[in-house]
């Protein structure tokens, strides 16, 4: 189901996680489930895993997550700022030491001038630290692939972060 490199990732997140006992949650939008997907793929995973939010809309954001309506007005769904507190809601909304949060433009359609097609904010909160945030744009080649490289960068930020 996933690629042999988001698997190798996910397995190295999980093994960290269980080494440093964290517990691991997940706010997602353009990835629709798929974090949560390669990190569950890795046997055992129950042990560090908490919990997944796939929050799409502006209402799921808001009610699981604690966004405020007024910042996903003024900043839209895609930025690192909404990004941040997607991160931190699912921190507050589970047991989870850790949480990492994707949102973006997929594809192929939703993109504009300055939001386009494959541009993707993630986060990474963690208890005690400093919640770090970063952007990517992706190549525009494909939702497919914009998906799976939103996977990688999440799963690389969450290995870094523990």
């Amino acid at each position: 189901m996933f690629p042999d490199d988001v698997l190798a990732q996910a397995k190295d997140v999980m093994q960290k996680a269980v080494l440093g006992k964290n517990m691991i949650a997940v706010a997602e939008s353009c990835t629709g489930g798929l974090v949560s997907g390669a990190l569950t793929a890795v046997e055992g995973s129950s042990a560090v895993f908490d919990c997944g939010f796939t929050t799409y809309s502006y209402k799921a954001k808001s009610s699981l997550l604690g966004v405020p309506q007024g910042m996903l007005v003024e900043h839209g769904a895609v930025s690192e700022k909404v990004a941040e507190l997607m991160a931190e809601g699912a921190l507050a909304a589970s047991s989870a030491d850790t949480a990492v949060a994707v949102t973006g433009i997929a594809g192929p359609g939703g993109g504009t001038n300055e939001k386009p097609v494959g541009l993707v904010c993630f986060a990474v909160a963690r208890i005690g630290y400093k919640t770090q945030t970063h952007e990517c744009c992706f190549p525009n080649d494909g939702r497919a692939n914009v998906r799976m490289n939103s996977v990688r960068q999440a799963l690389s930020m969450l290995a870094t972060s523990m």
